[in-house]
């Protein structure tokens, strides 16, 4: 396992993050295999974990909690806060009220008295980014928190907050987290050069592209649509969508181009994420055994010039095949009433 610094931090971290998604009733439920897994990352090399209080709604924590017992110092601790926890209003969002909460609940699952790596897990549109810096400039100063971060932030909101956090005297913002993919490259055109240019760590998660890219689609494969998550988001599937007809497409040829190269499609992926220049980490999110051996082999692939000009022809950079894969939309974009005197 190669290691790179987080941004500005001068914290060390693997280039395979092992994101806890997957754990719990959301993809594992038993909690003894799902704390074997995460053993076996960290055994494999992987420094760097990263979870969210809404995953499996808490139960996500509380098995990484369990799993780091006695391993805590040799860990890079992320988890993230924004999503509905409770029936009351106010538990989500952005706002010092939650944040003090949401951060307590989160120590108190992880077993832990700080976190590495605290992250805004979706911009919020209701709260002044003035008041969320604030909060968390205060839990970095009391201890609680050592970093903090955002994600998915498009270009314009990462770059304010930096702007705040200059003029205000806050802590800023140190990483972000965006989904990034050879089928979801948009983030190249603005996030990732914005990253670069204010000196954050870049996370990204979805190498696989939601399971697109894990293999198991394209060729005479095409997409199974029955069950799972495929058939709860079918916009994101269905190859009778022009957008997902050509991410089939793209599927094939990238599938025979990693087969001309001596390479899995996964390897590929995941390789290819890490080629650029302003990624730091590349979130994995496996929800077995398997498929965690199976991307942590092909952790030293490196791509070639030729591979990824292969891939540019493929996929364009700067492009998203499938505009539904972002999961982010801008609220004037979502909200009539916003774009309407």
């Amino acid at each position: 396992m190669k290691y790179r610094i987080l941004g500005g931090t001068g914290i060390t971290v693997s280039e395979f993050a092992l994101g806890a998604m997957m754990f719990g009733p959301w993809g594992n439920p038993d909690h003894d295999e799902s704390i074997r897994i995460i053993h076996t990352a960290l055994d494999a090399g992987l420094n760097f974990v990263d979870t969210a209080d809404i995953y499996s709604n808490g139960e996500s924590e509380e098995i990484v909690g369990k799993a780091l017992k006695g391993r805590r110092d040799d860990v890079v601790l992320a988890t993230k806060f924004f999503n509905q926890m409770g029936p009351d209003a106010n538990h989500r969002g952005a706002s010092r009220r939650w944040i003090v909460r949401a951060v307590e609940d989160s120590l108190r699952r992880l077993g832990t008295d700080h976190i590495d790596l605290y992250q805004l897990h979706r911009p919020d549109p209701t709260t002044d980014i003035d008041e969320t810096l604030s909060a968390l400039s205060d839990l970095i100063r009391s201890g609680k928190v050592r970093a903090i971060g955002h994600s998915t932030f498009p270009a314009d909101l990462l770059v304010e907050a930096q702007w705040v956090s200059e003029r205000r005297g806050h802590e800023r913002f140190r990483t972000e987290q965006p989904p990034y993919s050879m089928l979801a490259r948009r983030i190249e055109a603005d996030v990732l050069p914005a990253a670069q240019r204010y000196g954050l760590g870049v996370l990204t998660w979805g190498p696989l592209s939601a399971g697109w890219l894990s293999g198991r689609f394209g060729g005479a494969q095409g997409v199974e649509l029955g069950t799972g998550r495929t058939a709860m988001e079918r916009q994101k599937y269905d190859p009778a969508i022009p957008a997902n007809a050509a991410k089939l497409e793209a599927v094939t040829a990238l599938q025979k181009l990693a087969a001309d190269a001596g390479l899995r499609l996964p390897h590929l992926a995941t390789a290819f994420v890490l080629a650029h220049p302003a990624v730091t980490s590349v979130i994995i999110g496996p929800r077995t055994q398997a498929h965690l051996d199976d991307l942590i082999a092909g952790a030293d692939t490196v791509l070639t010039p030729e591979i990824l000009d292969r891939i540019d022809e493929i996929v364009p950079p700067g492009t998203d095949l499938n505009r539904d894969d972002s999961y982010y939309q801008a609220p004037a974009l979502a909200d009539a009433a916003l774009r309407r005197r």
